[in-house]
C-alpha cells in the first residue's frame, strides 16, 4: 500500500469516527465543509508524543465543533472536514505534505505538525504560502527570533521554562545538579537556556553529557552522576528518553532530592510504566483540572473519548490553539491575513486563562515546573499558577 493510500485510509476512518455526514446531514447543507489539513506523527519516534499532545486534541475538537452545529464562520456555521495525514516522523514528509496541502489543494486552514524540529521546517513555508500557524509544541527560542509573522507559539518557551526550574532549585537551596540532554535543536536550545540561567546563580553543574536521539542505553552515565551524588538530576528528554532515563535511575539508585525529566514527563504512560515510581518526580507541565473548570470539562471529554488522558503540559495548550483559532474564525472568517492579524492583536479566552502574543510568542504564561504527587501531576512552580505545594525531596524508588 503507497504512503498515499495508508494516509487517504486514516482520512477516510477519520471522518467517519467523526462522524459529520453520518450524523448530522442537515449541517451539509449550511455550506462547503471548512477544510483543515495537517501532517502528523503516528509512526516513527515522534509519534510517542505526537499520538497524546497534538492529533488526538484535532479529532476530538473537530467532533465537538460539528456536533455543536459546526464551525462558525464569522457566524455562519459550516463543517469541518480534517484532512490529516502520517508524516512518518521525518522532516521532508513533513515538508512535502504541507507544501501539497497548501500549495494545490489549498485547503482552508492548517493545524501543527508535531516537535520543534518539524515546525522549524513548517514555520517558513506556512508563512509564504499566508497560514497562520499555532504551534502547541515547538520549544524554540531560534524559531520565535525568526520573526515569522504567520507562526504563533504556544509553549513557553526555554528561557522560560528552564528559568522557572532554576528559580525553583534556587529557592530549595540546591547547591549541584547534573544535566544530561537530548543531541538536537529541543536539547541543545534548552540546554543553553539552562546553563544561562545557572550561571546567574551559585549552582555547581557536576556532569553536562548530550546523547542521541533513539538511545538505547543511558546507565553508565547515571552511574557516574550517582557517584558525584548531585541535589539534582536534570534530563531535557523526549518521551522515550525520559522513562528510559527514569527506569535506569532506579536500577543504578541515583535517587536525588530532585529529579527532572522534561517531555513525557506529563503523560499518563509515564505513570502507567512508572506506576508508584512516579511520585516526586518533577518535569515539563503546566495544567490539570485544577486549573479552571473548563480545563476540567476538556480532560473529561478527552478521557470519555479515547479512554487516555491528555498530558498535563503541551496537550493543554494544543486545545488552547483550537480555541483561539476557532474564536478567530468565528470573529473574522476564512480571510488568512485578517486571521493573522486578529491572532496577534487580541487576548483569547482558553482553558489556560487567557492568552495573547508578543510577537509570536505567548506571552501570557510564565514557565512552569510540574510534579507528580499522587495520581496527578501538579503544578508546583511559580507559586502563583501552583496547583499543589512543592515536595522538596523526592522519595527513594521503591
Amino acid at each position: 500500500m503507497t504512503t498515499h493510500q495508508h494516509s487517504k485510509r486514516q482520512l477516510i476512518k477519520g471522518a467517519a469516527a467523526l462522524g459529520a455526514l453520518a450524523a448530522a446531514p442537515r449541517l451539509w447543507a449550511q455550506g462547503s465543509p471548512v477544510r483543515i489539513g495537517y501532517a502528523i506523527a503516528r509512526t516513527g519516534p515522534w509519534a510517542a508524543g505526537a499520538q497524546v499532545s497534538q492529533e488526538p486534541n484535532y479529532l476530538l475538537w473537530a467532533e465537538q465543533v460539528n456536533a455543536a452545529g459546526g464551525l462558525s464562520v464569522k457566524g455562519t456555521k459550516r463543517p469541518i472536514e480534517l484532512i490529516g495525514y502520517d508524516d512518518r516522523s521525518e522532516t521532508e514528509t513533513c515538508v512535502r505534505t504541507y507544501e501539497k496541502l497548501m500549495g494545490s489543494d489549498k485547503v482552508d486552514l492548517i493545524l501543527p505538525p508535531w516537535g520543534s524540529g518539524a515546525n522549524f521546517a513548517i514555520a517558513p513555508l506556512a508563512n509564504r504560502h499566508g497560514y497562520p500557524l499555532l504551534a502547541p509544541t515547538a520549544l524554540s527560542r531560534k524559531l520565535i527570533d525568526m520573526n515569522l509573522p504567520y507562526f504563533f507559539s504556544l509553549l513557553q518557551q526555554p528561557d522560560k521554562m528552564m528559568g522557572a526550574l532554576v528559580d525553583m532549585l534556587v529557592a530549595n537551596n540546591v547547591k549541584t545538579v547534573a544535566i544530561v540532554y537530548m543531541d538536537d535543536l529541543f536539547g541543545l536550545e534548552n540546554f543553553a537556556a539552562l546553563n544561562n540561567a545557572l550561571k546567574k546563580t551559585s549552582i555547581q553543574v557536576v556532569e553536562r553529557k548530550s546523547y542521541p536521539l533513539g538511545v538505547k542505553d543511558l546507565a553508565p552515565v547515571l552511574r557516574g552522576i550517582k557517584d558525584q551524588n548531585p541535589d539534582a538530576f536534570i534530563g531535557i528528554t523526549y518521551p522515550p528518553d525520559t522513562i528510559l532515563a527514569s527506569r535506569q535511575a532506579r536500577e543504578v539508585g541515583l535517587n536525588p532530592r530532585f529529579f527532572y525529566a522534561s517531555v513525557g514527563t506529563a503523560f499518563q504512560l509515564y505513570k502507567n510504566v512508572m506506576a508508584a515510581n512516579t511520585e516526586g518526580v518533577i518535569g515539563m507541565g503546566s495544567w490539570n483540572v485544577k486549573t479552571s473548570p473548563q480545563a476540567k470539562a476538556y480532560f473529561d471529554a478527552h478521557v470519555k473519548k479515547f479512554n487516555k488522558e491528555p498530558d498535563r503540559w503541551a496537550s493543554g495548550h494544543a486545545w488552547a490553539g483550537l480555541e483561539i483559532l476557532q474564536q478567530a474564525v468565528d470573529k473574522v472568517g476564512l480571510d488568512r491575513k485578517a486571521l493573522r492579524e486578529h491572532i496577534a492583536k487580541n487576548e483569547f479566552k482558553t482553558i489556560l486563562g487567557g492568552i495573547r502574543f508578543a510577537g509570536s510568542e505567548n506571552a501570557s504564561i510564565p514557565g512552569t515546573v510540574s510534579q507528580w504527587q499522587g495520581s496527578d501531576f501538579e503544578v508546583v512552580w511559580p507559586k502563583d499558577r501552583a496547583t499543589a505545594q512543592l515536595n522538596p525531596n523526592k522519595p527513594a524508588w521503591k
